[in-house]
Order: structure tokens, then C-alpha cells, then sequence
């Protein structure tokens, strides 16, 4: 009954949605975005290798993953470089996450945003299921681009809180609900289906409109029940004991984790922060490889 009824629900919202924007003008479209790969890596490593972390308030150790080869060696490859070095956290969320790594930073004045800054490239996606957004968990940000490819400089430490059961499954309902609401969008945003959208709008229709996206719905639901969200044992177990993000997880690349310094972690997710998430006084990085 609940499907059923955030189905209709979904449907009478953008069934609405389009009648008004009717008279709206179309925006322009995106030029198409040139797609840059990331460089190639070396043979996998059985060896972990391990990174610090530098700041004011102390300092963090990281083991770097073997199972996301691209991301530990681009990773490796900027530290070798100095590239990190005097950047800030420039984006921390207290429960979430702490974020940096934009070259921006390394000179941006106070109260300036910081986020958009990038080295170029893009790495390709490297995402596993054993791989989740923990507590302590090292990532990449990204763009919204449809791959899922990450950026080539900018990553975050998750800080997260813990779940419980109750929480997760309303996370988990959360998570699909917008899904399902995405793919129908998509579906609509086909050529066929547009065409016949817009004869309804333009015929002023409106309920053999909402009618025609009903009846799209069973090509919405035989693709959602291939891609419903479900938790894992691993992943309940992780997020009601130690704690983490789950929202994040198959979403962005995880290259490794915090294994010292959650002290630290915890005092820069908690310090002070203005407009755009950043903190009001800098928390500058260097990081280093460990041997």
C-alpha cells in the first residue's frame, strides 16, 4: 500500500510540475562535457601503503586501499608532489564528513568559497560493496557527472554518526522513494515519451496526462526492483556499531580509511564553520607518505 501510494503521489507532483512549467522558458542545454581520463596505474601492490596527515589539532594515519589501484596511486602521486600541502579542510560537516584538497584553498582569504578548484583530470569510478563509507572512511568527491568518476584532487574522511535499526530502514525507505521518483524522470525525459507529454500539455489535458504517466509506472518498477537499495549484514553492522554515512555508499569511491588520529578527526569535524560549510579559522594539511 505504501508503493502504491508514493507512487500516485510522485506522479500527481510531476504531473503538476509540468503544466506549470509549460509557460516557463526552456533553458539553453549543456554543451557536452569532454571527458578526460585518468592516468593509467601500476600493477597491484600487495603491500599497504600508509599516509599522514598533518594539522593543527594533530595528526591522522591512513591506509590507503589496493583494491582502488587508481585512486591510491593518483593519491601517492600528488603527495609526492607537495600538491597538498598548506590546502585547507575547506568544507566540514559535524556527523558527516570533513573535506579538502581543492588548490584553491592554498591561498583563498577568509570567508572566500572554496570547492570548484580541480588538477584537469578525472579518475574512473572504483567502486566495491565491502567498501562503505565507515567511520574513518577516506573518499573521493566528485561531480554529478553520470560515470561517477571522481575528482582528481579533492577527497573527504568521513566522521558520521551511528544508526539504528529504525533509522536505517527509514534512510534506506528515503533513499528508494528518490530513486524511483529519478527513474520516472528519466523515463519522461525520453524523446518518445517527451512528444507525448508535451501533446498532452500543449492540448491541456491534464488528466489524460496524469493517466499516460501512470501508465508508465510498470516500466519504472520492473528497473527499480533491479536497483532497490538494501543494506547488508556487513553494512548494519558497521553503521550501528561504529558508525558512518551509508547514504554515501556505491556513490562515490572509498580509497582507504582512518586506522589513527580519530581524536583529531573528531576536533576539526567540530570546529566552527560560515557560509559554505567552511571553518571560520583555516585548518591547513600536509601529508606525507609513511614508509
Amino acid at each position: 500500500m505504501k508503493n502504491i501510494t508514493n507512487n500516485i503521489f510522485i506522479i500527481a507532483t510531476i504531473t503538476c510540475a509540468l503544466f506549470i512549467s509549460a509557460t516557463q522558458p526552456k533553458p539553453k542545454p549543456k554543451p557536452a562535457e569532454k571527458k578526460i581520463e585518468a592516468k593509467p596505474s601500476p600493477a597491484l601492490s600487495t603491500k599497504n601503503q600508509y599516509v599522514e596527515i598533518e594539522t593543527v589539532y594533530g595528526n591522522m594515519v591512513l591506509k590507503l586501499y589496493n583494491e582502488t589501484p587508481l585512486h591510491r596511486d593518483n593519491f601517492i602521486s600528488l603527495i609526492k608532489n607537495g600538491f597538498y600541502d598548506s590546502l585547507i579542510f575547506h568544507r566540514v560537516i559535524k556527523n558527516f564528513m570533513i573535506q579538502g584538497g581543492d588548490p584553491v584553498s592554498k591561498y583563498a582569504p577568509e570567508g572566500t568559497p572554496i570547492g570548484g578548484g580541480e588538477v584537469g583530470y578525472r579518475i574512473p569510478e572504483e567502486m566495491y560493496p565491502t567498501l562503505i563509507h565507515k567511520r574513518g572512511a577516506l573518499a573521493a568527491a566528485r561531480d554529478n557527472n553520470p560515470q561517477k568518476a571522481s575528482s582528481g584532487c579533492q577527497f573527504y574522511i568521513v566522521d558520521g554518526k551511528k544508526y539504528n535499526g529504525i533509522d536505517l530502514e527509514n534512510l534506506r525507505n528515503g533513499m528508494n522513494y528518490n530513486m524511483k521518483n529519478k527513474l520516472l524522470q528519466d523515463i519522461m525525459a525520453t524523446d518518445s515519451v517527451k512528444n507525448k507529454v508535451d501533446d498532452y500539455v500543449a492540448r491541456g489535458d491534464k488528466n489524460g496526462l496524469h493517466t499516460y504517466i501512470l501508465s508508465l509506472q510498470p516500466r519504472v518498477d520492473e528497473i527499480y526492483n533491479t536497483m532497490e537499495m538494501k543494506f547488508t549484514p556487513f553494512q548494519r553492522s558497521v553503521y550501528t556499531s561504529i558508525g558512518g554515512a551509508p547514504n554515501l555508499d556505491m556513490n562515490y569511491t572509498v580509497f582507504g580509511e582512518l586506522v589513527e588520529g580519530f581524536n583529531v578527526l573528531d576536533s576539526i569535524a567540530s570546529v566552527k564553520t560560515g557560509a559554505m560549510d567552511r571553518p571560520l579559522n583555516d585548518v591547513r594539511m600536509k601529508i606525507k607518505l609513511l614508509k
